[in-house]
């Protein structure tokens, strides 16, 4: 289904040609003045040293010919040469009966479904999520939803960070603490215990800790580099426990992100292409793009176009051992061998913009990716606190990313326990679905690459552009369509009565709700889920205003009832799509 303002752009085009001028002056665009008109054509403005003739005469010449327009209830040219444009309530209200006969409300699915690898999350086994982590999780997951609700096929990829210094650091301290598990004899041949020796607290307790006493310690650091080559070199005992902590994390980890409804189509983690590792390098070496620079392995990756420094691209360091780089090169091979991937997105900090810069040149100079392949680099800003810097606990820490839940859910709590009757259990179980709202919407709706302020209040407030305003708006509609059923309303028989708009409000509501297939589209074009973001803001203004305007159950006309019913159906279904794209959900009560 075509978009709104291209059928319009079309039908000015049109009346452009017939006017004797070329077609491509009569491209629409949203008013700027709305007080004055609903969209305007420059056209004639742009026409004027083409034609030689005043810009007012040409669109006198255009108005002229669309007089009698289906599209437009008004074409008015002012000076100096604007043309102004008011659509016809019957095309409004036919095109918005044409999004409700279509499956995706008017988007039309691309007609190129690529593959695409997005790589989220990154965090690491053993260690607690924390605010660091949110980002990367929210954005992700709404790019994989949106860029999936398009068409394309799209897998989420984690990226756990399971390997290397920090697994050798845990077990280095588990041996300290419990020098008797079985793992640490390396003469044992039977079956490791099927239950891990930790939980995941313990697990939470020993990294920090050993990390902190290895930079003290230089003996430590030795012995724990010492398990970490254990480890890696594929000790039975070492990988028994390594896969203990990968079990007990991975569960942490998939019950802290379904309290995000994030989830991933892959577990992947740097572990997983550990063995491809040496043949990846033997191929840099043979392909003459490798070679050895004070004693570290690296490719050059620096182009003539280049306006800075780009560092060379390490890919062993001298004493042989592998880096992030390198995990992150043979994962791109991995992918490109097992997924086959058109494109590969990297949901990361924008401060690590130049390492992935470098990671891509690499992949291309060595041929790990096809020409065509996309990488693309999504990063994005801090979530800051009211001073301005980096989010941190009243105590200065880093804070836990379930204590942040829990904090919103809280106050979401009280607030629904002030607002109305309710028990504790059903005001827990709607606080859950709000804070989550409120926590995904105060990030989605910035610009995923800017820095924000994490404000509770704000993003929890029923008022303005926050997520529980959105709520608020989906539960009034359900709201009135349970009336009308209690009123002995059919809401299934009506929903496809949406006639054309008999005030304004309904007519600006028809409007909002136009706009959802180009909202979409630019969002999965963009990678930028604030674009819905505000587009359901938008829409769910018009719908209040139209709401507070008309007095819908009590109308008397049963055929006007039933319009403004199935106008409801329509935008609750499209603010319950957009908002899953967002990767959250409406209770039925607030």
């Amino acid at each position: 289904m075509k978009k709104i303002l291209d059928l319009i752009s079309d039908e000015m085009k049109n009346a452009f040609e017939q006017a004797g001028y070329a077609r491509e002056l009569g491209k629409v665009t949203l008013s700027n003045r709305p007080d004055l008109c609903e969209y305007q054509c420059n056209g004639a403005m742009a026409g004027a040293k083409q034609y030689k003739k005043a810009p007012i005469m040409i669109a006198n010449d255009v108005a002229a010919k669309l007089s009698d327009s289906k599209v437009f209830e008004a074409a008015e040219a002012v000076a100096p040469g604007f043309l102004n444009l008011t659509l016809q309530p019957e095309f409004v209200g036919g095109y918005i009966r044409n999004m409700r006969a279509d499956k995706k409300y008017g988007l039309e699915e691309t007609k190129n479904p690529a593959k695409i690898v997005i790589d989220y999350g990154g965090p690491n086994v053993a260690k607690p999520l924390h605010v660091g982590h949110l980002r990367s999780a929210i954005i992700g997951e709404s790019v994989k939803r949106i860029t999936r609700y398009m068409g394309h096929n799209v897998v989420g990829d984690i990226h756990l960070g399971d390997w290397g210094q920090p697994m050798g650091l845990i077990m280095n301290e588990l041996k300290a603490r419990k020098p008797e598990l079985v793992y640490f004899d390396e003469d044992y041949t039977g079956e490791y215990p099927s239950e891990p020796p930790f939980t995941i607290a313990e697990l939470e307790e020993i990294y920090p800790f050993a990390s902190r006493r290895s930079k003290e310690d230089e003996a430590y650091k030795e012995d724990a580099m010492a398990c970490t080559y254990k480890l890696q070199s594929g000790v039975r005992g070492y990988r028994a426990l390594w896969d203990h902590i990968i079990a007990v994390s991975v569960a942490d980890l998939k019950k802290n992100y379904e309290k995000l409804n994030v989830d991933f189509d892959l577990w992947n983690g740097e572990s997983a292409v550990h063995d491809r590792i040496p043949q990846m390098v033997e191929a840099m070496k043979a392909g003459g793009y490798a070679y050895v620079s004070e004693g570290a392995l690296v490719v050059d990756v620096k182009e003539d176009t280049d306006t800075k420094e780009v560092p060379p691209c390490m890919i062993l360091k001298s004493d042989g051992a592998a880096l992030y780089n390198t995990t992150d090169l043979a994962t791109i091979m991995m992918r490109m061998e097992i997924e086959r991937p058109d494109r590969i997105l990297y949901v990361v900090d924008k401060r690590q913009e130049l390492y992935f810069e470098q990671v891509f040149r690499c992949a291309r100079k060595t041929k790990l990716v096809r020409e065509d392949t996309e990488l693309k680099f999504l990063g994005f800003g801090t979530m800051n606190g009211k001073d301005g810097k980096p989010f941190k606990t009243r105590e200065g820490g880093v804070m836990r990313l379930e204590n942040l839940i829990r904090e919103i859910n809280d106050e979401m709590f009280h607030k629904i326990k002030e607002s109305r009757e309710t028990t504790d259990e059903e005001a827990a179980v709607t606080a859950q679905v709000v804070g989550l709202a409120a926590l995904k919407y105060g990030d989605l709706s910035n610009q995923a690459s800017k820095d924000y302020i994490f404000d509770i209040d704000r993003f929890t407030s029923s008022e303005g552009d926050t997520g529980p305003y959105i709520l608020y708006t989906i539960v009034r509609i359900k709201s009135i369509l349970a009336k009308y059923m209690e009123n002995g309303g059919d809401v299934q028989a009506v929903q496809n009565e949406i006639k054309a708009p008999v005030s304004d409000s309904e007519k600006q509501l028809m409007l909002a709700l136009a706009k959802y297939n180009a909202s979409v589209e630019a969002a999965c074009e963009e990678y930028a889920p604030h674009k819905i973001c505000a587009y359901i803001y938008d829409l769910a203004n018009a719908f209040n205003h139209f709401y507070h305007e008309t007095k819908i159950l009590a109308e008397e006309d049963e055929a006007k009832k039933a319009g403004w019913i199935a106008l409801l159906v329509l935008t609750r279904d499209v603010l319950e799509t957009s908002i899953d794209l967002l990767g959250f959900s409406a209770p039925e009560r607030m």
